[in-house]
């Protein structure tokens, strides 16, 4: 490549690596995968910078590249499995004492007021921010903080008077959690 091939190139690079990263986060959610991802796509690209005629349209030529490389990463991935003669022991989860810790958590929410159920549902089930509760809720992060204080607390007694173990309840609600999210 012809040195002034090279500095124009650089050049491009410098005014453009911005917009591009944010073309990378936008192909794959890892802020490091996505910088890989930049940077194989722009090797690849300064392969061929001197057969891309048209520069205006190198925006372009690089995006494809990296919607390319990306799948490839995705198909060789796939390609690590490998297949075997006996398949593993298949076990299956009774679930019956989780339906069950389920029907418990259900039962004692009941105890807290509406609002109270609200911030402890948002901050806890869905994993909003004080911020985003305090907006889905019309309420201040202060008001969403003391009533959330004051509603574990309740939860706290209620739990207590009926002589459970909280923790053992709580990790396998988010036990749960955790498989129906990655069932979706």
């Amino acid at each position: 490549m012809a040195h002034g091939e090279v500095l124009e190139f650089e050049e491009y690079v410098r005014t453009r690596q911005d917009a591009l990263l944010r073309s990378a986060r936008r192909l794959v959610p890892d802020p490091v995968d996505a910088q890989d991802l930049l940077q194989t796509a722009l090797a690849r690209t300064y392969r061929r910078w001197e057969g891309i005629a048209d520069k205006s349209l190198a925006d372009a030529y690089l995006r494809r590249v990296m919607i390319n490389t990306r799948t490839e990463w995705w198909r060789a991935r796939k390609l690590e499995e490998v297949p075997t003669e006996q398949l593993p022991d298949a076990s299956v989860d009774d679930g019956t004492e989780q339906h069950a810790d389920r029907a418990l958590l259900m039962d004692i929410l009941k105890v807290l007021a509406p609002k109270q159920r609200s911030v402890v549902v948002l901050r806890h089930w869905e994993q909003m921010s004080t911020e985003e509760t305090a907006a889905a809720l019309g309420m201040s992060a202060g008001t969403v903080k003391s009533t959330l204080h004051r509603a574990l607390a309740r939860l706290r007694q209620e739990l207590e008077s009926r002589e459970i173990d909280a923790g053992a309840l709580i990790r396998g609600e988010r036990e749960e959690m955790g498989r129906e999210r990655c069932a979706a």
